[in-house]
């Protein structure tokens, strides 16, 4: 698995939380943007952002030990290809998020089987985000993240000229927007709740916003596409999201871009998420057979697996 002694793997694993707390913290700070115009001292930024120039520089120290950001001189920092991430497709609200109340929430995390957030915020996860407009917006554009090797992900599919596919719970629209750049004969449907924070320019011409909850109907279309939505979900309620897609569907197909989980000890990074998932929201990362079970609970069966996205079709 790994050169590293076993003291370092126990090592590496117990200081993860202090990088993901100091990264969200940081990228909170909107210390990346400040340096994208080049190298800054610690004390410009700190009184720039109104923190302790002497906590923001042990911060910045300790991520530049892996990389997120470096120090030219004492106390004289510039941004790497890393921390550029920060300012750019939702890194850096992914990092808020993580380092926020996402931290929060896990860091109550046990054996119980139960999402904590709900107990920790007084709502489930969701209704919180509506009560919250900016940490809507801020979850929002943090699914834009990874949305080129989404796109990479999608080109494997043969997109018919002319059909609709339907983005479902499809956020801002940016997969979907994107998608129509390579494809610009499909027509979009991006389908989700009403308070979805979204840019309306991306709207029209082909594109459309419908809101809705995909657990009382979808709009009709010719593919369905779910990226990164059924793990937020538990079985059952997973299921009931693939139904409601299935009434719908006719013979229209399905595109899942979700993990699937080996087998095995090797690294993957939805065993990670996969707990994030439960301390959350009860959802999960599902395995080959956890996804067969789903499909057929949900009236599809696949046509293939990828190791992040999988194709289905309406059970007969």
């Amino acid at each position: 698995m790994s050169d590293i002694s076993p003291e370092e793997q126990i090592w590496e694993i117990l200081r993860g939380a202090l990088a993901t707390r100091a990264l969200g913290i940081v990228a909170g700070l909107g210390v990346a943007e400040i340096l994208l115009d080049g190298p800054r001292s610690v004390d410009e930024v700190a009184q720039e952002k109104g923190a302790d120039p002497d906590a923001l520089h042990r911060l910045l120290r300790a991520l530049a030990s892996e990389g997120v950001f470096a120090e030219e001189s004492p106390r004289l920092y510039r941004n790497t290809p890393a921390s550029e991430l920060l300012t750019t497709s939702g890194w850096g609200d992914f990092a808020v998020l993580f380092g926020g109340v996402w931290y929060r929430s896990v860091g109550e995390l046990d054996a119980a089987g139960k999402a904590v957030f709900p107990d920790l915020f007084g709502s489930d996860f969701w209704s919180w985000l509506a009560a919250h407009p900016e940490e809507r917006a801020r979850f929002d554009r943090a699914m834009a993240q990874g949305s080129d090797t989404r796109i990479e992900r999608l080109e494997t599919i043969d997109w018919r000229s002319g059909e609709t596919v339907v983005d479902v719970g499809g956020g801002n629209g940016s997969l979907l927007a994107e998608l129509r750049k390579a494809h610009p004969d499909l027509r979009g449907i991006v389908f989700d709740l009403p308070e979805t924070d979204r840019d309306e320019s991306l709207f029209g011409d082909g594109l459309e916003f419908v809101a809705g909850s995909f657990f009382d109907s979808v709009p009709a279309g010719d593919t369905y596409l779910l990226a990164t939505i059924l793990h937020d979900w538990d079985d059952e309620s997973a299921a009931k999201i693939l139904r409601t897609i299935r009434a719908a569907a006719a013979d229209a197909r399905l595109i899942i871009l979700d993990a699937v989980v080996p087998p095995g000890n090797e690294p993957f990074g939805a065993k990670w998420l996969d707990l994030l998932m439960l301390t959350l929201f009860e959802g999960r990362e599902r395995d080959e057979r956890q996804w067969r079970t789903l499909l057929d609970a949900g009236g599809f069966e696949p046509v293939r697996f990828h190791e992040r996205l999988i194709e289905a079709r309406c059970r007969s």
